[in-house]
């Protein structure tokens, strides 16, 4: 039984692809650019772009699994060319931005919950692995960090439960493989919740120096991001921070609820990632 890994050069992707075909799994590595790609020898290349439907036959062909990526466009042709070439299930990597109130509406959300709903629409069975957010996300700050620039942040304070993407790619295997979390939407989270203002403590014991921050306006956070990313989209991320000062974050499905197995900590990352943030 082939499984189909979309966003094959990824970090998730790889640790997937990575697993899958350690365990004797025939894996298919997928990208808009093969050529590019980095697998194990014995997995197959396969040239998909999600937005663009002529790719789809070719990658799908003897597909019996497909680990998804969320691409709106292009979703519904996805949906029926997968229907046609017999794939039995699909294992979705989502947001737990859906979980929202007006994720409808929500640019964060909406990308994801277009995906979702196209793919409950079908016929085809799936699990969706709403995460939260990676612990990778802390790479942003890496330039500052190496530079010995102050960390610049509109709200130290905000706390989320950043998940370790091998995390994710051990929860996602599991999916794919396993049965317990067929046909289930689960959260994959981080077993702990950290304010931003923690996560530069951490790192800074994993460098073993101080590393300073600098609490900025929202307007200039505005400012910032806008030079990397939509205004709707810099909008609904300010807002998920400043929503994420109030308290606490929710610790959902680690891989200790799900796999009976402890959950990799934001201080493991940090002390796995430290040469990312090493002065120059």
């Amino acid at each position: 039984m082939t499984t189909l890994v979309t966003g094959a050069r990824g970090k998730v992707g790889q640790a997937v692809i990575g697993r899958l075909h350690a365990a004797g799994h025939t894996v298919r590595a997928a990208s808009a650019h093969p050529a590019e790609l980095t697998v194990p020898a014995g997995v197959e290349g396969a040239e998909l772009a999600l937005d663009r439907p002529e790719t789809f036959d070719a990658a799908l062909h003897g597909v019996r699994q497909v680990f998804l990526y969320p691409q709106p466009a292009g979703i519904h042709e996805f949906v029926k060319a997968a229907e046609t070439a017999g794939v039995e299930h699909v294992v979705l990597l989502s947001s737990a931005s859906v979980l929202g109130p007006d994720a409808a509406d929500d640019p964060l959300a909406s990308h994801n919950l277009q995906v979702e709903r196209a793919l409950a629409d079908s016929d085809l069975p799936c699990t969706f692995l709403r995460a939260g957010a990676f612990a990778s996300n802390a790479f942003g700050w890496a330039r500052s960090i190496a530079g010995s620039l102050p960390v610049q942040l509109a709200y130290p304070d905000a706390s989320i439960a950043p998940i370790h993407p091998e995390d994710i790619a051990d929860i996602a295997v599991e999916a794919l493989t396993g049965g317990s979390l067929t046909g289930r939407s689960v959260v994959p989270t981080g077993a702990e919740s950290l304010t931003f203002r923690e996560q530069l403590a951490v790192l800074a014991d994993a460098l073993g120096r101080e590393i300073p921050f600098e609490r900025i306006t929202r307007a200039e956070a505005e400012q910032q991001l806008g030079r990397h990313m939509p205004a709707p989209l810099v909008a609904s991320l300010l807002n998920y921070w400043e929503a994420a000062e109030q308290g606490p974050a929710t610790v959902h499905d680690t891989t200790w609820t799900l796999l009976g197995r402890p959950a990799r900590t934001f201080r493991q990352w940090a002390a796995e990632n430290a040469t990312a943030f090493a002065r120059h």
